[in-house]
């Protein structure tokens, strides 16, 4: 199936988006948790020490390990999914999507056990992760149809927020 320029360039605005929001979020978020110190900007000028401003949460170690594996599980559904999105391989992202992250998946991730030592928010966050990644499940499959890929990377970029908030706002100790 021939892909048309449309659909790539869909394709490079999601991945924009994505990149966006991660650049809106605190920027020790998005540096492994670590600030930077000394970090020299664009006009050679130093800038200040940045404080981690996310709340920590404290897990048991056990499921400490078992939530982390699963959000590199869910990055590396994210891009499965991106990939089988170019290759317009539509229904088999709303299943990667579903299936690794979707509502479906949350008796695999063990959210009912991790559910109890979160923040609110945080379980908020995950929750409208799960909910987004449901969403696109419908719109990706819809998109197999009408071949309308703006709709399903714009619900991809969902998913990513939800990523990108909670890690904004939470980290483990």
């Amino acid at each position: 199936m021939a892909r048309p320029a449309g659909r790539l360039l869909g394709l490079c605005a999601a991945l924009g988006v994505s990149l966006t929001l991660a650049q809106a979020a605190d920027p020790p978020a998005m540096h492994g948790g670590h600030a930077h110190h000394g970090h020299q900007g664009h006009q050679g000028q130093m800038h200040q020490p940045v404080a981690d401003a996310r709340q920590p949460v404290k897990f048991p170690a056990p499921m400490r390990e078992h939530t982390l594996a699963s959000m590199r599980d869910h990055l590396a559904a994210l891009t499965q999914i991106q990939q089988e999105l170019a290759a317009g391989r539509f229904d088999e992202a709303a299943e990667t999507a579903e299936r690794r992250l979707g509502m479906s998946a949350l008796p695999v991730h063990g959210a009912h056990q991790s559910a109890p030592f979160m923040p609110a928010g945080m379980r908020a966050a995950g929750s409208a992760m799960h909910a987004a990644a449901s969403r696109f499940a419908v719109v990706a499959r819809d998109a197999s149809v009408t071949g309308r890929l703006d709709k399903a990377v714009g619900a991809l970029a969902e998913i990513s927020a939800a990523c990108v908030a909670c890690h904004a706002g939470y980290r483990f100790e």
